[in-house]
């Protein structure tokens, strides 16, 4: 019988989920406390910990890291309301299998569970099967399949594709990963820059170890401190207690340190410190520790630039850049494009419960030609949109986006004019625009020319930069990206 643990400051919450959960078959034990769910921990393990976000002494992600430390395979799944969301999809890329909003649906909830049990058998076992193969002496090494390989432990893959660029990716994460040497991963947003992270980790000597993964772009100053070194208690207004920084969880590990180029000039400093010297020290305190920690890290910025501007550390660069990789944009790999596709339609199916059988040779055909200016993230979302309106076997054109079914281009006066950049409207969507689409290739397009697009989206959107991300097909990250590449002040 498998056991679940719930933790959570709400004992209505507690008592509800204890009686449903019981009724389906499981054991369960709750606490209204972070320190107590730890302390709990300690005793016996537990298949499944589920955890609200808020709790009155330690936060979700502390809770997390504190649970992973304890019991790596015990699989968690967090509780959060909708203020929190943002939050909580940080607790999924640092381990969490999931998290639920309130109010909490039975349904839901009992699926979720299900599914995190289900992933959690399946790592298990996958670790058997390589620890037995490593430690077979005539064991033969077995190669993936040439366009998928396992990742992380709750079972995500990366898809290299068929194409020149994907060969050479491959062969690339072949290379380096055996090695301890840095490296830095290039490209736009939405390539896929933590999954190659993640899977020359899991390829090299310390694949039994912790990969954490941190979006430096989502942190601010002294965030960023604290999450990559840890604080002392008293440090700062908020340092309640100590806490362990990610530097600390991936010793041993990866830590993989994505939009590096965020990162204050502070921080640099200190991230310089751990580079020669392998010691962090958390803040506020004098006491160095040692880390033995590679380090891979990702931009979608032109590093050797902001150094020459004064923005980034030359010093840092040239210690992280033992060995750079860069990502080639969906647009520039039309062969892999359906490859990918098969592999979200694979997802979707699962995570919507369904079994779509494929794309129609027009919907493949609209695919195919598409600009896919969020690259692999934006396919993702087309592809389950299109998974849950197709009520049929097969996904046909109608089901995509209008901007992929009917897309527009710029004429020859567009790709040569900064100012004239024309603008059409979604009749679906009235008042949205619709930014028109190179029939060629739009890197031929000035940065004037998109610094422009960029002004006239804001002003028709009212300046709201959720909306203005959306309509230029871009997430909220990058569009703050090129606002302060631009010179765009709002």
């Amino acid at each position: 019988m498998e056991k679940i643990l719930i933790i959570d400051d709400n004992n209505d919450i507690c008592l509800l989920l204890e009686r449903f959960l019981s009724k389906q078959g499981y054991k369960t034990a709750s606490v209204q406390r972070g320190e107590d769910g730890l302390v709990l921990l300690r005793k016996e393990a537990f298949e499944l910990v589920i955890c609200d976000f808020k709790l009155p002494d330690i936060d979700g992600l502390e809770m997390l890291r504190r649970i992973k430390v304890m019991h790596p395979t015990t699989a968690v799944i967090i509780i959060t309301g909708y203020s929190d969301v943002r939050m909580a999809v940080q607790t999924v890329k640092h381990g969490a299998y999931d998290y639920v909003t309130k109010p909490l649906y039975p349904d839901e909830i009992l699926y979720t569970i299900k599914a995190a049990l289900e992933r959690r058998l399946q790592s298990i076992n996958q670790s058997k099967g390589s620890s037995a193969t490593l430690t077979s002496a005539k064991a033969s090494v077995v190669k993936p399949p040439p366009t998928k390989v396992p990742l992380t432990s709750d079972g995500k893959r990366f898809i290299f594709g068929r194409s020149r660029a994907a060969e050479q990716l491959q062969k690339h994460i072949d290379l380096i990963a055996p090695t301890d040497m840095s490296v830095i991963i290039t490209g736009e947003t939405g390539t896929g820059k933590e999954f190659v992270a993640n899977a020359i980790h899991l390829k090299s000597k310390r694949a039994d170890k912790a990969f954490v993964a941190i979006d430096c772009g989502a942190l601010g100053k002294e965030l960023a401190g604290s999450e990559l070194f840890g604080h002392v208690k008293g440090s700062f207004t908020g340092a309640m207690s100590d806490k362990a920084g990610s530097f600390e969880f991936a010793n041993g590990g990866t830590i993989f340190l994505d939009e590096i180029g965020n990162l204050s000039y502070d921080n640099q400093i200190k991230l310089l410190r751990v580079l020669q010297e392998r010691k962090i020290r958390r803040i506020g305190s004098n006491q160095d520790i040692p880390v033995d920690v590679r380090i891979i890290v990702a931009t979608n910025e032109d590093l050797r630039e902001a150094v020459r501007q004064g923005k980034f550390r030359e010093d840092i660069y040239h210690r992280i850049a033992e060995f750079e990789m860069h990502l080639s944009p969906l647009r520039e790999r039309k062969s892999d494009i359906m490859i990918f596709a098969e592999h979200f339609l694979e997802l979707a199916n699962q995570q919507l419960e369904k079994d779509i059988q494929g794309f129609d040779e027009d919907a493949k055909e609209k695919l195919k030609d598409y600009y896919w200016h969020g690259n692999l993230r934006e396919l993702q979302n087309v592809v389950k949109r299109a998974v849950l309106l197709t009520q049929s076997d097969y996904i046909e054109a109608d089901v995509l986006p209008h901007e992929i079914i009917s897309p527009q281009y710029f004429t020859p006066e567009d790709t040569n004019s900064s100012t004239n950049i024309q603008i059409n409207y979604d009749p679906a969507r009235p008042g949205v625009p619709v930014f028109s689409q190179s029939a060629a290739n739009l890197k031929s397009v000035s940065e004037n020319a998109e610094r422009a697009a960029i002004l006239k989206v804001l002003e028709k959107t009212g300046y709201n930069k959720t909306k203005a991300a959306e309509v230029l097909n871009i997430d909220r990250k990058t569009l703050y990206n090129k606002l302060k590449a631009y010179d765009i002040h709002l």
